[in-house]
């Protein structure tokens, strides 16, 4: 969106344009000579990295705050699991078996949507097919927005149709997009998935578990799913974390469970010694 807001200086879209109108030169066909901000090449060296990362970080959050998200509901989940229609093209029959869980995403999606204003608890995906797909159509079947926080990938991931268009955004950096899936969350719900759902689970709950991200609801659908891949309580029996860890998450099966739990999901206390999150 165009800063409408009256400048003394000259606008720096006016100088992109102007610069195709000088005459053409070997000085002015020179890399050396284009506007700094609009040279892709300059904006890709190895040190501009900094300035990359700092846009990632910025564009987004403007483009947020600019149409009014206040606050959202992240769904991580398998970009692999089908939906049940397709769920005979499954790799694997356990996949198939996953399928109810992309049902169970779109219908927590809707169900969180209807019940919220336009610009809370809004739904944000990784913006990629599977689960993250049935979160972005489960909002749009509600009449309502949604997020996609896509990344490029060596096999594109193009956005899945549901996405809000508006609100539909690429990132190169893996960390970057990671903080703009929490900066803005009010819960976290993670459905069966592989190695970047198990990446954005364990780095949410490591920011949780040490403080540096307020307690939110955080809910793992499909308890049989994380028993079978993840042994919880041998973390706690081994010492490696606190009993008192294994309450920072909640098993569900349904979007009507999840939805009720959130709803009457209260701040828990912060303990002497504990880091309040931010």
């Amino acid at each position: 969106m165009k800063d409408e807001r009256y400048h003394p200086f000259r606008d720096s879209h006016q100088d992109i344009e102007s610069a195709h109108e000088v005459p053409d030169t070997p000085q002015t066909r020179a890399p050396a000579y284009e506007l700094a901000f609009s040279d892709q090449d300059f904006l890709c060296r190895e040190e501009l990295r900094p300035v990359r990362l700092q846009l990632e970080l910025l564009k987004p959050g403007m483009l947020m705050d600019e149409y009014g998200v206040e606050s959202t509901v992240v769904m991580f989940g398998g970009a692999r699991i089908p939906s049940p229609q397709n769920k005979g093209s499954a790799r694997t029959d356990t996949l198939a078996d996953l399928s109810k869980f992309y049902e169970e995403a779109r219908k927590f999606a809707e169900l969180m949507t209807a019940g919220s204003p336009k610009t809370q608890d809004v739904i944000a995906t990784g913006g990629g097919p599977g689960v993250m797909e049935a979160g972005n159509l489960g909002a749009a079947d509600a009449g309502g927005v949604s997020i996609g926080l896509n990344i490029v990938l060596p096999h594109e991931q193009a956005p899945n149709e549901y996405v809000t268009p508006d609100l539909c955004f690429n990132f190169h950096y893996f960390a970057i997009r990671k903080m703009h899936f929490l900066m803005r969350a009010r819960a976290v719900c993670v459905f069966p998935g592989g190695f970047g759902t198990m990446d954005e689970t364990f780095e949410a709950l490591t920011l949780i578990q040490t403080g540096r991200m307020r307690r939110v609801p955080f809910l793992l659908f499909g308890e049989k799913f994380w028993r079978s891949i993840i042994n919880w309580e041998a973390l706690a029996d081994a010492g490696t974390i606190s009993e008192d860890d294994l309450e920072l998450f909640r098993f569900v099966e349904t979007a009507e469970e999840a939805v009720e739990l959130i709803a009457n999901w209260h701040q828990p206390e912060t303990k002497r010694g504990e880091i309040p999150g931010r």
